[in-house]
């Protein structure tokens, strides 16, 4: 490695990216840089907040291996047969677990999702159920942050029999080495705000009926991100061992939508660019994975508003070094 490029990447995060707690960069699947800030060690873990819907991703792509969902195709509503559709509404009968993924569902509200009953509601998947379909149309690229991605989890919690947190602990983090501690409530915002703000939580929220966040709500290390991305980089091979299908590694870092607005593609709830793809939530969490150099780079960090790129970080001060 070229120490002085190392300095400056150093600076740079100390400098422009200063909520960054950990940075593992894995090439050709061995660690080539480690490196913790302000304070933080290994051991250090933080919410990843949207990386979170990658995981689910790779969790539906095991159910799918598995044999417990059919399909892409299937309809959202098959899984929930005790849900009551509201009177008039004629969408939501048609959104398919695909739709879910590439995030062209369409949704009810609009520019202000109602965050503060969807956090007070008792049951996060009806909620988001209640507000999917609407007037809008299926097939244009939606992105949902928070309010639907809840169904995901209700959908393998239906189709496996088990928790979304059992079932990840079985076939994808203990396979990995990868350990997360216990399900999260909140018994009011400032719990929530604490766990924002903390680096030595293990854990995966869940809503008051038990289910588990699809859309944030997952602490892990940057090492854990690391092992992550090399899972996917390996084609969902692990120690000899296939934790995901090939197939639906190639299929989840494939287009299948593009945010037009930001000229982005977008795979089964991962974002994709020229040389691979990524994983990225709030804050500047980010698992990336370039294809082309086998590289894998992740970065955790603490919550902060408009957080620099971190892709450009690693465009400028990463590649250009591994």
């Amino acid at each position: 490695m070229d120490q002085k490029k190392i300095g400056e990447l150093e600076q740079k995060i100390n400098n422009d990216y200063g909520n960054t707690i950990g940075m593992v960069i894995l090439k050709d699947g061995t660690v080539s840089y480690e490196k913790y800030f302000n304070g933080c060690t290994a051991d250090s873990r933080v919410h990843v907040y949207s990386v979170t819907k990658s995981i689910i991703s790779a969790l539906i792509g095991i159910a799918l291996d598995k044999g417990c969902i059919k399909d892409m195709e299937e309809k959202v509503l098959d899984f929930f047969p005790e849900y009551k559709v509201k009177k008039g509404e004629t969408t939501i009968q048609n959104i398919t677990l695909k739709d879910m993924l590439v995030m062209t569902a369409p949704y009810k509200y609009r520019f202000f999702a109602p965050y503060v009953k969807y956090f007070t509601s008792s049951n996060w998947v009806e909620f988001s159920l209640d507000l999917l379909g609407g007037r809008g149309k299926i097939g244009t690229f939606r992105y949902a942050p928070l309010i639907g991605p809840d169904i995901l989890s209700g959908i393998l919690v239906k189709a496996t029999g088990q928790s979304v947190f059992d079932f990840a602990a079985e076939n994808l983090f203990s396979p990995l080495g990868i350990t997360v501690e216990k399900s999260l409530t909140f018994q009011n915002k400032e719990e929530q705000m604490a766990f924002n703000r903390s680096t030595d939580i293990s854990g995966w929220v869940v809503d008051p009926m038990g289910t588990h966040a699809a859309g944030w709500g997952l602490t892990l290390t940057p090492m854990d991100m690391a092992k992550i991305g090399q899972l996917y980089l390996n084609g969902g091979m692990w120690a000899d061992k296939q934790i995901i299908s090939g197939k639906w590694i190639e299929e989840s870092t494939t287009e299948h939508s593009r945010w037009k607005k930001q000229n982005l593609p977008y795979g089964y709830l991962w974002w994709l660019n020229e040389d691979g793809y990524a994983a990225m939530g709030d804050g500047g969490n980010i698992i990336y994975v370039n294809t082309r150099k086998k590289l894998v780079v992740s970065i955790a960090a603490l919550f902060v508003p408009k957080a620099g790129d971190r892709i450009k970080l690693i465009k400028e001060y990463v590649e250009p070094v591994f």
